[in-house]
């Protein structure tokens, strides 16, 4: 190898830097497309079916009233509901019953949505929120508490 095959490895060399500093230049110019999650989160599909949520009616009555339709039609069988008679004193929803425990598996359930179709009283939603990671799996066994909404009537 001459003098001259060594200079022009070193300006090969010396140029491999500019190169790559012009495509990066030239990147930096365009319109991004990654963004800056949590902070700003992209649109949702409209027909998107992510996280539960129960809903209530707007005097602040649970719309569930523990039929169990929606555990019933689960083809993972991940929901649990035990129902418990309304009273006089302590009515929870306008049925004769209502949701004294309901639980989803979040581990098991398939977001298929039929627990939405079967539920007569569109109690259960499914909603956009796609949030659903977990450090500990007992945290994705989602309570009553964890997904009705909240009392519209209470402040």
């Amino acid at each position: 190898m001459g003098l001259w095959d060594n200079i022009k490895t070193l300006g090969q060399e010396a140029k491999a830097p500019l190169t790559g500093l012009g495509i990066t230049q030239g990147y930096s110019n365009k319109e991004r497309v990654t963004i800056e999650y949590p902070d700003v989160r992209r649109p949702m599909p409209r027909r998107a079916r992510w996280r539960h949520v129960l809903n209530r009616y707007e005097n602040g009555m649970e719309k569930c009233i523990g039929c169990s339709l929606c555990a019933g039609s689960c083809p993972a069988n991940a929901i649990l509901v035990v129902a418990a008679e309304n009273t006089d004193e302590n009515r929870r929803s306008p049925g004769e019953r209502f949701a004294a425990q309901y639980e989803i598996n979040m581990l098991r359930c398939i977001f298929c949505g039929y627990c939405e179709e079967a539920c007569p009283t569109q109690a259960i939603q499914l909603k956009d929120i796609c949030e659903l990671a977990d450090d500990n799996r007992k945290d994705l066994i989602y309570t009553k508490e964890m997904m009705i909404v909240p009392d519209p009537t209470k402040p």
